[in-house]
């Protein structure tokens, strides 16, 4: 059984950096989200690991994994948002008090990803895949990125409904900040391999491909064992996103994952919109995901919104989902049972 958190009005929003925390010339924006967040009526308490950066983490791994399990004990503290990702999330890991998690939302995206499938993997509390909370400092936010109060406040038992974006932003624009903080430029359009429609069912997994990967063969990923424990053996669907993997080394991970039986009862695969995917010869992205759905034989949809090319749906790790495709848009349900 997933156990599913619930967010409430004027809640406390606990920030801490279990990966990168933010330099000091950057805190400004740490300030700008928290009072942006204020105005909301949330509540912010900020752990010592944010305002420090340095050899690529916010602080030792020890320190890290201990302010996030001290704010997780923190009954004064509802939700987790980390400022960011970063690159060394997997140092702190063995660090953290699986078996004594209180249930409250944690939200994020990229290295925090792999703290969330974790998370999920290994007590069955239910995790938010989406925004992080240096991009809530806007003045407001966009439709789909805003959705991520709605979602962590439904309860259990209910249904929250999330659409694909309008558009989606190709590339940063620090000269020309906008009040919603991305640069909303292109149009959405969500694909599927063989250009129909398609439906999926199943329960939800996933995160960023190029850290979850990591997980593999580790007390922290048995997929299988969460199957049996949590949902009684039902479908997956996957949720998965590319930072920086070549097209060869998506390949190669995505074999890992089939290889070490995390398909196994795969009910259909999304694939997020990414700034890598490069070629290697003329070896493409569409070949790696036509090829995976051929050896899977199951449906796989692309370019959603999920990752590093913001907009983002707000994804729950556990939850039960209903996916649909119609002519490029996207349509996700998701269910808290």
């Amino acid at each position: 059984m997933i156990k599913y958190p619930s967010l409430e009005k004027n809640s406390t929003i606990g920030v801490t950096a279990p990966s990168s925390g933010v330099p000091g010339e950057l805190h400004k924006l740490l300030h700008t989200a928290s009072d942006s967040l204020k105005e909301k009526g949330y509540n912010i308490t900020f752990g010592d690991t944010v305002w420090s950066q340095n050899k690529a983490k916010s602080a030792s791994a020890k320190k890290r994994a201990e302010e996030f399990n001290q704010m997780m004990l923190d009954e004064n503290i509802d939700l987790i948002i980390p400022p960011w990702g970063g690159e060394l999330l997997i140092e702190a890991i063995e660090h953290i008090d699986f078996d004594n998690l209180n249930s409250k939302w944690v939200l994020g995206y990229s290295d925090v990803s792999l703290l969330l499938l974790a998370i999920t993997l290994k007590t069955g509390i239910a995790t938010a895949h989406g925004t992080n909370l240096v991009d809530l400092r806007g003045e407001y936010s966009d439709q789909t990125t805003a959705k991520w109060e709605n979602v962590l406040s439904a309860k259990h038992g209910e249904s929250i409904v999330q659409h694909s974006s309008e558009k989606y932003q190709k590339e940063w624009d620090h000269d020309n900040p906008t009040p919603h903080i991305f640069n909303l430029t292109e149009q959405t359009y969500w694909k599927s391999i063989d250009g129909n429609n398609v439906k999926i069912h199943g329960r939800l997994l996933g995160g960023c491909i190029d850290v979850i990967r990591h997980l593999i063969g580790t007390p922290y990923g048995e997929v299988n064992n969460f199957k049996e424990k949590h949902i009684n053996g039902e479908s997956v669907v996957w949720f998965l996103e590319n930072c920086e993997l070549s097209t060869t080394d998506l390949r190669r991970s995505l074999i890992q994952m089939k290889l070490a039986g995390w398909f196994e009862n795969c009910a259909g695969i999304m694939f997020g919109r990414s700034p890598a995917n490069t070629p290697v010869g003329n070896y493409m992205v569409e070949d790696v995901y036509k090829e995976l759905s051929e050896e899977l034989q199951i449906p796989i949809i692309y370019d959603i919104d999920c990752g590093h090319v913001p907009p983002q749906i707000t994804f729950i790790n556990g939850a039960y989902a209903d996916i649909e495709l119609t002519n490029g848009k996207g349509t996700v349900r998701q269910t808290f049972k």
